[in-house]
């Protein structure tokens, strides 16, 4: 298959969501990781701020001011839009905006957006056609509904941290935003769902997309295990997984992932390293006995990994068509041959001439190529946005000056000490 590759003047033409207009109330990880996957299939993702920005803005590194590293990962082809909802005029032409939007998603309490009239009652009836999206800790009307939630407090709750506990017999939260992130992935596939419904009906809807919820469904696809069998009333925990055998195989000189999974993975790797007896083996036969017997299995493939060389195993296995990678460190990223070869990184220079580096959207569409664009200064695009709203000079100039909006003029020179 061939993929276009992305051009400034690709993006009207060929964009997959082109067209769709995303107004993003959201901040920190969540709601902007979901509509960054908007915006990289081409929705014009307009992210409203309040006048002090996006804490990510400040979190991390910087070359230049608000675009600090946390920020930069989550904000690509985004305009930015400053407007003090406070302020009666700014809730206006929020409202304006809202007319023309395909999409509106938040990331407030329910009875916040009520309180300045942004409830999905009086934004569905203003725009039939607007699909609301609720990103929220914990569904509505549920015991929870309303409480604060972030990444650590729902991987404690969802079972993250019990199954490090179970796994290493400390309870952890994973070293990654995974709540954040996977929840941004569900939000994003639950608006492009509600916005091919309309396609069809011709109207939109309200829809929420709870972290704790997310996240309990995620973890029990493979942990809810033996509770699926009500009549037996099973455990909980897919033995596989939690073992503390699962884990990079220490080498002669370092580490390698290996997987043997099917019958045949096993018998071959038993075989190639000498061990025919465990090859034959009743515990080992079989995927049901392998499961029973599994932290015996990994501890057994352990040893026998630690005999020889990385280098040995990759070719053996390769040799073998037994699943296997060297373990990449962070910095070794950008450097590995796939990733190189896929062009997954890419250059970006701002309109102050800072140089930066990105990951591309990893998903690619034959038919869709959309160029990556430098995340937005605070309130870069206000005055562009507003006036294509249809609100006059006279009006936006009203807005800034009493400060119920905000632009960005001038881009601001590269911080002295960046690196």
């Amino acid at each position: 298959m061939t993929f276009p590759t992305p051009a400034p003047s690709a993006q009207p033409q060929t964009a997959a969501l082109g067209g769709v207009r995303v107004l993003d109330l959201t901040s920190v990880v969540f709601g902007p990781y979901a509509s960054q996957i908007l915006a990289d299939y081409g929705a014009d993702v307009i992210k409203i701020e309040a006048p002090g920005g996006d804490s990510t803005r400040h979190t991390g590194p910087a070359q230049e001011p608000g675009l600090a590293a946390i920020f930069l990962g989550l904000n690509r082809n985004k305009r930015s839009v400053v407007l003090d909802l406070k302020q009666a005029a700014a809730r206006q032409a929020l409202l304006t905006l809202v007319d023309q939007a395909d999409v509106l998603m938040h990331s407030m309490r329910p009875a916040k957006m009520a309180a300045l009239g942004l409830d999905p009652g009086t934004l569905c009836a203003r725009n039939p056609r607007l699909v609301y999206a609720g990103l929220y800790g914990f569904g509505a009307g549920g015991a929870y509904d309303g409480r604060p939630a972030y990444d650590d407090i729902i991987q404690g709750l969802s079972g993250f941290a019990d199954l490090a506990d179970r796994q290493t017999g400390t309870p952890r939260y994973l070293p990654t935003v995974a709540a954040d992130k996977t929840c941004g992935l569900i939000a994003a596939h639950a608006i492009l769902a509600a916005l091919f419904q309309r396609e069809r009906s011709g109207l939109g809807q309200q829809l929420e997309v709870p972290m704790f919820e997310s996240m309990a469904s995620y973890v029990l696809v493979e942990h809810y295990y033996g509770r699926h069998l009500a009549d037996t009333d099973g455990e909980a925990g897919y033995p596989r997984v939690l073992t503390p055998w699962r884990k990079p195989c220490r080498t002669a000189d370092g580490h390698v992932c290996l997987m043997p999974y099917t019958d045949t993975h096993w018998r071959d790797f038993f075989q190639a390293t000498g061990h025919p007896d465990l090859a034959a083996d009743p515990r080992f036969i079989g995927i049901a006995a392998r499961t029973r017997h599994i932290e015996t299995l990994y501890e057994l493939q352990a040893g026998i990994v630690a005999e020889h060389p990385t280098a040995y195993w990759l070719s053996l296995c390769e040799k073998l068509e037994i699943p296997a990678a060297p373990v990449n460190r962070l910095q070794d990223l950008e450097a590995d041959p796939h990733l190189r070869s896929v062009d997954f990184f890419q250059p970006l220079q701002s309109a102050s001439g800072s140089h930066y580096r990105f990951t591309r959207n990893p998903v690619r569409l034959a038919r869709s190529a959309v160029p990556a664009a430098m995340p937005p200064q605070l309130g870069e695009h206000t005055r562009d946005v507003l006036r294509q709203a249809g609100l006059d000079d006279a009006r936006i100039d009203a807005l800034l000056h009493a400060g119920a909006a905000q632009q960005a003029d001038t881009f601001p020179a590269p911080l002295k000490d960046s690196a």
